[in-house]
C-alpha cells in the first residue's frame, strides 16, 4: 500500500508552486549541467540562460553539444559554453575538470543530471564498471570531488555563503539496494536485471548526496537529491517497447522535469534544502530509510574514493 501510494503520488503530483518563471535572476552565477545536450538537462540549461546565468553544457558528444549550444542560442538569445565530459571514463573526467578550471574561477551550481537508464547488460564503462553505476554514481562522484575546491571557494566568497550540488536520482531507488560486488563487471552483475542495476544506481545517487551533505555542509555545500518525475526523455531509449510506449502515454513533458532540480539549484532560501530528497514538483519528499544510513554512506564514499585514489 505504501509503495503504491508513493508511486502514484510522485507520478501524478499536484500543480507546481514553483515553475521556471519562479527562478530568480542569476546574473553573475556560474552553473554546470551534466547531460545538458538533451532532455531535462537541456531544459534546465535553457531556463538558467533565460535567468542570466553563465551555463556550461557538459556532455560526451561534442557534435551534439555544439548543436545544443546553437539551439539554446536560438531559444534564449544567450550563449552557453560547451565542456566535453565523458562520465564513463574516469581519466577523461579529470581532463575535463582541468579544462573547466582553466576557464572558470567560480562555480555556484553543479547539476549532476546526466544518467544512463537500462542499457544492454554487456555495456560497461571504459574502466570496466557497470555502465549505470559507473556513470550515474562513480562518474558524478569523481566530477564533484574534483570540483569541491572551486565550489568551496565560491561559497566562501558569495553573499549567500553557499553553493548547490543537485543530484538527479529517481523514484526507481525504491527498488534497489546496493550490491557492491555488482559495481564492476562480474558474473553476479551480469546475472542481474538491468532495471535492478538502474535502481541501484539511483539509490547510490541519494546515498552519495546525503553523505556529501554530512561531510561538507559546514563549508557551504548545499547537497540535494531528487526525483524529477515521470518525464519523457531520450533516456528511455533502452526500454523495451511496452515500457517505452507506457512512458509516452503517461509521462510528463520535459519542461516539468526541470522544475524540481531548478528549485533545488536556485530557490532563494537554501537553509532547509541541504541533505533533502525532493519529489515532483519542487516538494520535500522522504526517500527510503535505507538511503539515509550514515554507515552505508560512509562505506559507499570510501569505496568511491578507492576507485579514484590512483588517478
Amino acid at each position: 500500500m505504501g509503495l503504491a501510494y508513493s508511486t502514484l503520488r510522485e507520478l501524478f503530483p499536484p500543480a507546481p508552486h514553483f515553475t521556471a518563471e519562479s527562478v530568480p535572476d542569476l546574473s553573475g552565477k556560474v552553473a554546470l549541467v551534466t547531460g545538458a545536450n538533451a532532455g531535462i538537462g537541456k531544459e534546465t540549461a535553457r531556463v538558467l540562460l533565460t535567468k542570466n546565468a553563465k551555463v556550461w553544457v557538459a556532455c560526451r558528444d561534442v557534435s551534439k553539444g555544439e548543436a545544443t549550444l546553437k539551439e539554446l542560442k536560438a531559444l534564449t538569445g544567450r550563449d552557453a559554453h560547451l565542456l566535453k565530459l565523458d562520465l564513463a571514463n574516469l581519466r577523461a573526467i579529470k581532463q575535463s575538470v582541468e579544462e573547466f578550471l582553466q576557464r572558470e574561477t567560480q562555480l555556484h551550481i553543479l547539476f549532476n543530471n546526466a544518467g544512463v537508464c537500462q542499457p544492454p547488460i554487456d555495456m560497461v564503462t571504459d574502466d570496466g564498471y557497470d555502465l549505470q553505476f559507473g556513470t550515474n554514481v562513480l562518474g558524478h562522484f569523481y566530477l564533484t570531488k574534483l570540483l569541491l575546491p572551486i565550489l568551496i571557494s565560491t561559497a566562501k566568497s558569495s553573499p549567500e555563503g553557499t553553493v548547490r550540488v543537485v543530484n538527479t536520482s529517481s523514484q526507481a531507488h525504491l527498488f534497489g539496494n546496493l550490491q557492491f560486488d555488482t559495481f564492476i563487471d562480474t558474473p553476479k552483475r551480469r546475472a542481474n536485471y538491468t532495471f535492478r542495476l538502474y535502481s541501484q544506481s539511483k539509490t547510490g545517487n541519494i546515498i552519495f548526496s546525503a553523505e556529501l551533505h554530512r561531510r561538507y555542509h559546514d563549508q557551504g555545500i548545499v547537497s540535494t537529491a531528487l526525483h524529477p518525475g515521470g518525464i519523457r526523455t531520450e533516456g528511455q531509449r533502452h526500454l523495451d517497447i511496452i515500457l517505452y510506449q507506457i512512458s509516452k502515454w503517461f509521462f510528463w513533458h520535459v519542461s516539468f522535469g526541470a522544475i524540481t532540480q531548478l528549485y533545488a539549484g536556485t530557490a532563494p532560501d537554501a537553509a532547509g534544502l541541504g541533505g533533502q530528497y525532493l519529489i515532483p514538483w519542487a516538494r520535500i519528499g522522504t526517500p527510503r530509510a535505507y538511503t539515509q544510513d550514515p554507515q552505508l554512506g560512509k562505506e559507499l564514499w570510501e569505496w568511491l574514493e578507492e576507485q579514484v585514489a590512483k588517478l
